[in-house]
């Protein structure tokens, strides 16, 4: 699975899905500060799942027609460990059941729920 984590992504959670044989790239790491339309085309010409805090991509893929392939992970925890996204993003990963591809895939304290496009 090919992964990009975005800027808002914690370290020590990409370092984990790393660990555990991840393909991913971080934004925060790599490239600093891009706009999250150019986060979006890295993933769409890459085919990466875009792992991230952020809800604007929500928008993007609705509003502005940004469609990943892969699909995008959407994170609404308010309170977690440095860890615990990446723990979060390898269950989901291993989940047979869950299919990531052409969906917003949103998780927060009630679970998961899904959004195609």
């Amino acid at each position: 699975m090919k992964l990009l984590a975005n800027e808002n992504f914690p370290y020590k959670s990409i370092f984990f899905l790393k660990a555990k044989d991840y393909d991913v790239i971080s934004i925060g790491m790599d490239n600093p500060s891009i706009k999250d339309s150019e986060v979006m085309t890295i993933a769409i010409n890459e085919e990466r799942t875009i792992v991230t805090f952020d809800r604007d991509y929500g928008e993007l893929i609705f509003k502005h027609n940004y469609k990943p392939e892969k699909g995008v992970i959407y994170l609404r925890l308010d309170e977690y460990e440095p860890e615990q996204p990446g723990q979060i993003i390898e269950e989901i990963l291993l989940n047979k059941d869950i299919d990531l591809s052409r969906a917003l895939t949103v998780v927060d304290k009630n679970g998961l729920r899904q959004r195609k496009y």
